[in-house]
């Protein structure tokens, strides 16, 4: 039997690098479209065939069809910051909405009915039940969540294409022994900013990602467990086992639905804190504190149930790992680089 080939967009990406891979070991043939914008070429040349170009070109993401011949795509190509979208909004549908719009109609002219788009619990917004099912009203509260919410409905529009919309909020942790992890510039995602400092990374690397002053809890008065805001994580690996078993879902005629991922009870930053103290002995960490931010709720979990009983999903990493992963990972000569390098071109 042939080995089916599977198209991954933004799979040069933190998240979409690790799911080729998983495709790979999978038995499949991942494809990766990457326009390396904020991808990163040495990761989206780890698992399989790449080519580089934008999901907006239609001529280019046919011609990569028309080469391939793939069964289904696996859809990550998007931007993530929610800061930078509420600053730069335009930018953002153009890309995450627009863009994906043009790929999802492309690639199902070409005869690819079947894709798994990583979608965010960002399109809930803050909702008034915790955790978060499938079924909470969608009111998404920034650039961000709104248009990853548009492009899931451009999805599920174009005619006679079954997909899987996989929702969820932090994903954390790396594969360092595959030489693939968490290269993001700027760093606004908590375990890399909390771990970085502590592993007493290169200085380069502390005052590209603005680290040198340190780790600071954002409010420690919410009405949680201990004062500290509550998150769901989800370790990468554990996520990249949901996208094969939502593709597999389709491949055997599964018809189009939506799944939240999440631990299911979340973790509080102080809670974090506490494991990254552990795993990396330093019991002598103490954050500094600060006021609450403006606009973060004190929880957000989603509901993973109906993955786990539709999907038979289930994570089995904790935060421990991803802490552990993600250390290992930042301590490697190729994040070091690859963020320097990208600090760098900022600055030129």
């Amino acid at each position: 039997m042939p080995v089916e080939a599977i198209l991954v967009s933004g799979g040069a990406g933190y998240i979409g690098s690790h799911i080729a891979r998983a495709l790979k070991l999978a038995g499949f043939t991942p494809v990766v479209l990457d326009s390396l914008v904020k991808g990163n070429r040495w990761a989206g040349e780890k698992s399989g065939p790449f080519r580089h170009g934008d999901i907006g070109d239609a001529a280019f993401v046919g011609a990569v069809c028309d080469e391939f011949r793939p069964v289904a795509a696996l859809h990550f190509a998007a931007f993530i910051e929610v800061g930078e979208s509420v600053v730069k909004p335009d930018m953002y549908f153009y890309n995450n909405r627009d863009k994906a719009n043009i790929f999802f109609k492309t690639i199902a002219a070409k005869g690819v009915d079947k894709i798994v788009f990583s979608s965010t619990a960002a399109v809930y917004g803050e909702p008034k039940e915790v955790p978060i099912r499938e079924t909470a009203a969608l009111k998404p509260i920034n650039p961000y969540g709104q248009s990853k919410l548009e492009a899931e409905e451009a999805m599920r529009a174009v005619p006679g294409v079954n997909s899987v919309a996989l929702r969820y909020f932090n994903v954390a942790g790396a594969a360092p022994e595959a030489g693939l992890g968490e290269t993001h510039y700027p760093e606004s995602h908590l375990i890399p900013r909390l771990v970085l400092p502590l592993i007493e990374a290169p200085a380069a690397i502390l005052e590209a990602l603005n680290l040198k002053c340190g780790f600071k809890l954002f409010g420690t008065d919410y009405p949680t467990r201990d004062g500290t805001a509550v998150r769901d994580y989800v370790h990468v690996l554990d996520l990249a086992d949901a996208h094969i078993l939502a593709l597999r879902y389709l491949l055997g005629g599964g018809a189009t639905n939506i799944f939240n991922l999440g631990s299911g009870e979340g973790y509080s930053v102080g809670e974090i804190v506490a494991a990254t103290r552990k795993v990396l002995n330093r019991p002598d960490f103490a954050p500094g504190i600060a006021p609450r931010r403006a606009g973060d709720p004190a929880t957000l979990i989603a509901d993973s149930s109906k993955a786990r009983r539709v999907l038979r999903w289930a994570p089995h990493r904790g935060i421990a790992d991803m802490i552990a992963s993600a250390a290992a990972w930042h301590r490697t000569q190729l994040y070091v680089d690859t963020v320097v390098n990208k600090a760098h071109a900022a600055i030129v």
